[in-house]
Order: C-alpha cells, then structure tokens, then sequence
C-alpha cells in the first residue's frame, strides 16, 4: 500500500455542497482493478474515479470510473469531475483549452470556458460558461461532447407500461419515451410538465436492473422563449428549460436516485435537439436542472454548436484534498 493523492469534487454545483460528489483518486497507476473497486465500495459514492497515464498519443490522460456494482466505460460526472482534478493536479492539456480523456468508450474531447456569467459562490450562468470559484484557479466550466448513442429510438409499449409502473404513475402521463443509452443504459421518460417530474416519489425495489431518466420541462421551454422563470422559488431562483431525475438499481436490489447525471443530460439533449425531438422550439443552449428533489441544486449546461455536436458542462471544485492509502 502506498499514499495517493486524493480529491473528492462537487460536481455540477451551482452553490457549494450542491451537486454530484466525486471520489477521485489521482496516482492510481499500479492499481489492480480489484483495489480500485474496493476503494468504490468504502468511499460509497455514485461513483469514484482513478487518474493514469494515457496509452495513446492523442489522451492528455486515461480514467477507470467504477459504480458500487461495476466499472463503467464512460460516465458523465466523474469525467468533468476527473478532468478537473488533472488540472489541479498541475496537469496540461496537449492544445490549449482542450482536453482529451482516455476511457473506455475510447477519446473522449473536453473542452474548457473560462470567464462566465457567475459560478458556486454566485448566481447561475448561461450556457456559455460559469466562472467564480468554479474549475479552480482558472475559473473554468468543463463541458464533454456528448458521446454517441448505442441504442437510441422508440422505446416499446411494454416497457413504458413497466417503467410508469416503478414511477408510481399512470401510462397517460407519460407523454413521450425514448431509447438514450450511451454506456450506463438510460431510458428516458418524459412527463407533462418539470412540476411532474418533481412531484414523483422515488421509487424503491426489488429491482435487479434500472436505469431510468425522467424529464420534464419548466412553462415556456418549448416556445420561441426559451425557458421561463415560473419555476422560481425558493432555494430554485434561476430559469431552467427542464427538470431532470434519474434512478438506478444498486445491482443488489435497492433503487437509488443520483444527484446530477451528465450522461442522462447528454441523452436528454440529442433527443430534445434532434429530429424526432417531440419538443417544438427548444434552444440550442440551455440550462438542465437536477436534484431539487433531493435539496441538491445541480445546474447542467447544453450547447449544441453549429456542426450540430451536443456539449454537456458544468462545474467541479475540489471540496475535499489530501491523501489516501491503498
């Protein structure tokens, strides 16, 4: 066993302590896949990250992300949160403002947006950007390409009726469904209205096999407006198009709900954004919120740019620093 560099990140927050945390372990080389699975199980969090070095030319750096059931080819939040701890960690990018991560779904691009509209200590930005105390010293927002879909489409009549039964609602109110798997396996659910989706209890197994996405959208999202500030309220202050929730099963039979989920976001928007989108008017840059059933205030940040790629951003800051002995 041997000391490590450590950090645990909060991951698309929009305040401190309110995002997706993750463990990220920065000198894992010489690791074994069991000691980094280990490690995922103690620190019991949605999932943890190890940081190596690259096996290709191409990769700034290479990353191994693992859940508490197994380890993941690609994941949303622990690739924002693994680049950023690179970068704290005094890391380089080959081209400047981009990142390349290595993983298992192969190169994943980043790239990075300094000087925003505000950050953690601050209100919440456009989707351009969030700076403040957001991505270190540099004032960064992280942002991936949204990674090709493996199975995307019509989701089958059977199966809505199966995942609105584990919602706890009826089938009429599910407006739409789509295929948006991209690694973890999402399905996505859409309801009427964001108001919807954030009056859903949780759902609670046994359930072997889950991973369910549901989107709603906040009044005005889908017109020529873009989104509205109905939804503001409360803690809830700013004006988000949507209101997103995921559920996933433990691998052991229990079902849990995760914070923020880029993957889910990604998903959400190349099927909002594209073709077969059964949104009239979405804009091509626009602000996802997650967590607020869970008192978490999650902030996601969509640009679709002109070549038509999806970005899926947000903000990591290292809310925990040090060492760790494995």
């Amino acid at each position: 066993m041997s000391k490590r560099r450590f950090s645990q990140l909060d991951v698309f927050a929009s305040i401190p302590f309110s995002g997706n945390p993750l463990a990220c372990v920065i000198d894992a080389d010489g690791l074994t896949t069991e000691e980094m699975h280990r490690f995922t199980k103690w620190a019991n969090l949605s999932e943890s990250s190890f940081l190596l070095k690259p096996t290709v030319p191409e990769a700034d750096y290479r990353v191994r992300i693992f859940t508490i059931p197994r380890e993941l080819p690609f994941a949303g939040h622990p690739t924002i949160g693994s680049c950023q701890a690179w970068l704290d960690a005094g890391g380089q990018p080959k081209t400047p403002g981009r990142v390349v991560q290595e993983c298992g779904a192969g190169l994943i691009e980043l790239k990075l947006t300094a000087g925003a509209d505000a950050g953690p200590n601050g209100g919440d930005g456009a989707a351009g950007g969030v700076a403040g105390a957001a991505g270190g010293e540099n004032g960064d927002q992280i942002s991936f390409a949204a990674p090709a879909l493996i199975r995307s489409g019509e989701v089958e009549e059977s199966f809505i009726e199966e995942m609105a039964e584990v919602l706890g609602v009826e089938r009429g109110e599910v407006v739409d469904a789509q295929w948006g798997d991209n690694g973890p396996g999402w399905v996505i659910l859409m309801l009427a209205d964001a108001e919807a989706v954030l009056a859903l209890d949780a759902p609670s197994g046994p359930r072997t096999e889950l991973d369910l996405g549901v989107v709603g959208l906040y009044r005005n999202s889908g017109d020529d407006t873009g989104s509205g500030d109905e939804n503001d309220s409360g803690d809830n202050t700013d004006s988000c198009a949507m209101e997103i929730r995921a559920f996933f099963a433990d691998g052991t039979g229990g079902i849990f709900e995760d914070p923020v989920t880029g993957s889910l976001n990604a998903s959400v928007a190349q099927w909002l954004l594209g073709e077969n989108s059964p949104v009239s008017s979405l804009p091509t840059s626009y602000v996802a919120s997650q967590g607020t059933a869970m008192g978490r205030r999650g902030r996601v940040y969509i640009e679709q740019d002109p070549e038509g790629v999806i970005w899926v951003g947000g903000v990591a800051v290292a809310s925990v620093t040090g060492t760790v002995e494995i």
